[in-house]
């Protein structure tokens, strides 16, 4: 199997069993988020049980390409299960991270790890190519530990002290050598006791932030897996794959001789260090640092600095904190949220939103809600330490028993709820929470009512998408941005109107095969092939003459100098459909339900501006002209239920329960999908 290690390693942590998939089983889903989707759906008989319960299938997935030098496309894993952090029902769920776990887990002869179960005790995985054990964390004293802590008592263990350039045996078998150490996934005190807002940590800043994933390992009772492995892939046609990286790079590549650093996108910023994301940003002080890069990516979007603090924060992990006193109280809390393994983005909107409770009076010792932080020193380390605490440890932040602390382990909608400031709770008062978690209980990225289509994504997906495709719009000439992106929207091409944001516009079924097709090529190009998100899709492309990227013609020339598989970029297009079509199959088997799907009052009921900050920019046909568009607005509550509608009868669909129609599955070759909905009634008309 050319790209495929051949096998999926399979854990049963309650009866601390080992056993194999063969890869061949699902392969024709592609690798990553497909095989994730169509494992769990296979091994999840009852799909309406909560994330925390043992039955609970995660699965940690590798693509064809991870481990390869598809340009960043080598070194990302995506993980799926039922998550803890959505509202009001834990959504099937994805989540992934960069760096070099997916690599090692493949040359360790692995393409994915299925989680089951709950161990008895706390556990962690130590997988050497094929030498794969459930070791107890009490020998390692790994329980209790902090991430970062964790991962080097991991290192010290399988490889021992010595240098780094050191070769070393994993297996001590006389078996193969390799100078690598072994790549670690592990949880903090925060998944330990199973709060929503958990990560998965991986080296420095890699991280798997939305779904509570690290709630979850801490519900199974797993602390972390640790992969090394001596093998290598094989690929069908090395030179080819050689030659594809290099005709990437000579025709779509930042040229150097030009500017200092680009828009986000694909091949159109710096190639290191993409200077947007880096910590100590330039106005800020740092120190020098080098750029750091997940396994066989162009780009070294990462730091690492000569006085080792904030190591690979990027993005929101390095400003999340904006109530900071000075950078570097940011540097180190960067590095204090990763140890804690906490989500950034829900931290960030959360620490706003109790700051401002606290400046309108809702907290203090003659109000209901006990808040044992001193807003006094909000913006110094030691609040967002003792921030942390009550969260991670689910009391004060001191020890002690608290509500407050344990409610907001829950996650901030969960909290506001319980204290009744949620949209729809009788007396509830105006409150600022509604308008920074817009949908299912997550925190707001790129505004609804300025990206309808991320919006709609997300509402009728699982969890905030955070899928940069069609955000950076507004770099370019308006009318050539608008027809090289639609060219390339198979099989909806040709139609420039699907990028024309205008109010009457944004509810129309050009929007709605925008968000279509969106959802079909990330599903598979992202998630199951696992091309990088900062990176791709290459569309428009400024360092072209004729400024049209790569995307359609790079990503089947790597898959099949990788795999030798002849797969268009349309028939590419169309199993992501498929795995969209799963995905929603097994939201429907949880519950979910047309009527359930909605923005949060907020959304419907106040305005936000159309232009400024990284959600502005949108295009718009104006007097004949495609421009920028201007002023402010909200979104229309019938209208997004016409437009609901309209996405229904697209995807095929019953429009008044949103359920799959059986013709709809049975065309994709689902119609075993289709038997258990029917068995259930959850089967549309």
């Amino acid at each position: 199997m050319n790209g495929y290690a051949g096998n999926i390693l399979r854990l049963d942590l309650t009866n601390r069993k080992i056993s194999t998939i063969p890869t061949s089983d699902y392969e024709q889903w592609g690798g990553g988020h497909g095989i994730g989707s169509a494992i769990f759906f296979d091994l999840v008989k009852d799909k309406t049980i909560g994330g925390l319960d043992p039955a609970n299938v995660v699965t940690l997935m590798t693509s064809p390409l991870c481990g390869t030098i598809a340009p960043a496309a080598g070194g990302r894993t995506e993980v799926q299960g039922i998550g803890i952090q959505s509202y009001p029902i834990g959504w099937f769920t994805r989540s992934n991270f960069g760096g070099r776990f997916s690599a090692q887990l493949k040359y360790a002869g692995w393409d994915g790890v299925v989680l089951e179960g709950k161990a008895d005790e706390p556990v962690w995985i130590d997988i050497r190519d094929d030498d794969v054990q459930i070791r107890n964390c009490l020998a390692l004293s790994l329980w209790g530990t902090g991430t970062q802590d964790c991962q080097q008592t991991i290192w010290s263990y399988v490889a021992g002290n010595g240098s780094y350039g050191d070769w070393i045996e994993p297996t001590g078998k006389d078996g193969g050598q390799t100078t690598q150490r072994p790549a670690v996934v592990a949880i903090g005190p925060a998944g330990e006791n199973q709060t929503s807002m958990g990560c998965l940590m991986h080296d420095a800043g890699n991280s798997s932030g939305q779904g509570g994933f690290g709630g979850v390992f801490g519900s199974k009772n797993l602390k972390a897996i640790s992969a090394i492995g001596t093998g290598s892939i094989h690929i069908h046609d090395p030179k080819a794959l050689m030659q594809a990286r290099l005709w990437q790079k000579q025709n779509y590549a930042f040229n150097l001789e030009g500017r200092a650093w680009g828009s986000h996108g694909s091949f159109e910023g710096a190639p290191a260090p993409l200077e947007m994301y880096q910590m100590g940003r330039r106005r800020d002080p740092s120190p020098p640092r080098r750029p750091q890069a997940c396994v066989g990516c162009h780009s070294g979007c990462r730091g690492r600095y000569k006085d080792g603090v904030a190591n690979e924060a990027t993005c929101v992990n390095s400003w999340f904190y904006i109530a900071r006193k000075d950078a570097k109280i940011q540097r180190a809390a960067a590095d204090l949220i990763n140890e804690y393994g906490l989500n950034a983005y829900e931290v960030a909107w959360g620490l706003y939103y109790l700051n401002s409770l606290n400046s309108s009076g809702a907290f203090g010792p003659d109000t209901e809600l006990d808040c044992p932080l001193d807003f006094d020193d909000y913006g110094s380390l030691e609040f967002l330490e003792h921030f942390f605490k009550m969260i991670s440890y689910r009391n004060d932040g001191r020890g002690n028993p608290s509500q407050f602390g344990d409610g907001l382990a829950g996650g901030f909608v969960r909290a506001a709820k319980k204290w009744g400031r949620l949209d729809g709770d009788p007396g509830a008062p105006e409150d600022l929470l509604n308008n920074f978690f817009p949908f299912w209980g997550l925190p707001l990225h790129y505004d609804p009512r300025v990206h309808p289509d991320w919006g709609y994504g997300s509402l009728l997906g699982d969890r905030d998408i955070n899928e940069h495709c069609l955000v950076s719009l507004r770099r370019g000439r308006p009318e050539d941005v608008a027809r090289i992106y639609t060219d390339k929207m198979v099989p909806f091409e040709g139609d420039e109107r699907m990028l024309d944001y205008a109010d009457d516009n944004m509810y129309s079924e050009r929007i709605a095969k925008l968000v279509s097709w969106h959802r079909y090529y990330t599903r598979f190009y992202k998630q199951s092939l696992l091309f990088c998100d900062s990176r791709w899709p290459d569309m428009y492309n400024p360092h072209r003459p004729d400024n049209v990227g790569s995307t359609g013609e790079a990503e089947p020339k790597f898959l099949k100098a990788v795999t030798g598989k002849e797969i268009t970029f349309l028939e590419g297009i169309e199993l992501g459909k498929k795995i969209w079509n799963l995905d929603h199959a097994i939201w429907t088997l949880q519950g979910r339900h047309r009527d359930m799907v909605h923005f949060s009052d907020s959304m419907y009921n106040n305005p936000t501006g159309l232009t400024g900050g990284p959600s502005g920019g949108v295009l718009t046909i104006k007097d004949g002209k495609w421009g920028l568009l201007e002023g402010s607005r909200h979104l229309d509550r019938e209208r997004v239920e016409d437009f609901k509608t309209l996405f229904y009868d697209l995807q095929g669909w019953d429009a008044a329960s949103g359920f799959p129609r059986r013709s709809t599955l049975a065309g994709m070759g689902l119609a075993y999908v289709a038997d258990e909905l029917e068995a259930q009634g959850k089967l549309g008309a």
